[in-house]
């Protein structure tokens, strides 16, 4: 397999090629492309997942049946949609959101999207609100991208509250390129991918900024 040293490697991730299986194999609707344009429109940071990436844990979700998912970190609702549209008609999506002006774009494209009967955006703190879900799980997934300094402790709520074989997802776990650093954000994020592994059958893929993903024992 060639690296990024070699002729091909340097191919690898052309932005042609990549928009080009995006469009192809994760084409956006009206809805999802409301929401993935939302941040530009409402003064908020774009820094949502992207298409590929949401396509993949759409299809993550579907293949682990799952019907109970908490997503900490709503931004504009964009994961929000490809996660609560891989669940059945019963299931639940509780979708974490800190920023109240973020909470309410992502409400709206929500609504949107016909979901506002399987998704709840719950409005403040992560570390506040999760213990208040706790007595709906077990659940199915937990998809962490929030605050990075709490990336740890997220991770510690999702392995005891996700059910055997449930699904952890955690995004940015390069960290923007600063994973290594003497940082607080920094050392939160290591700790969170070396204690996945007491827990999890981990992988981390080389999407964009890396997706930590892992199946709990």
């Amino acid at each position: 397999m060639a690296d990024k040293a070699s002729r091909s490697g340097l191919r690898y991730g052309a932005p042609g090629v990549l928009e080009y299986v995006a469009r192809l194999h994760a084409p956006h609707d009206e809805a999802l492309q409301r929401a993935f344009d939302a941040p530009e429109g409402n003064g908020m940071p774009p820094i949502q997942v992207g298409p590929s990436e949401g396509r993949l844990m759409h299809l993550l979700l579907r293949m682990a049946g799952a019907r109970r998912v908490v997503e900490i970190g709503s931004l504009a609702g964009y994961s929000a949609i490809w996660l609560g549209r891989a669940l059945p008609g019963d299931g639940r999506l509780w979708s974490i959101e800190c920023e109240p002006s973020h909470a309410g774009v992502a409400r709206r494209n929500i609504e949107a999207a016909g979901l506002s009967g399987r998704v709840a955006v719950l409005e403040g703190e992560g570390l506040a609100i999760l213990p208040k879900l706790e007595k709906e799980g077990p659940f199915d997934a937990v998809f962490i991208d929030a605050d990075k300094g709490n990336y740890d402790r997220y991770g510690r709520w999702a392995a005891a509250h996700l059910r055997r074989g449930g699904l952890l997802l955690a995004d940015n776990a390069f960290l923007f390129g600063q994973l290594l650093e003497d940082s607080a954000e920094a050392r939160a994020v290591r700790r969170l991918h070396e204690e996945a592994r007491e827990y999890f059958e981990t992988v981390c893929i080389g999407t964009g900024d890396g997706m930590l993903m892992g199946i709990k024992r």
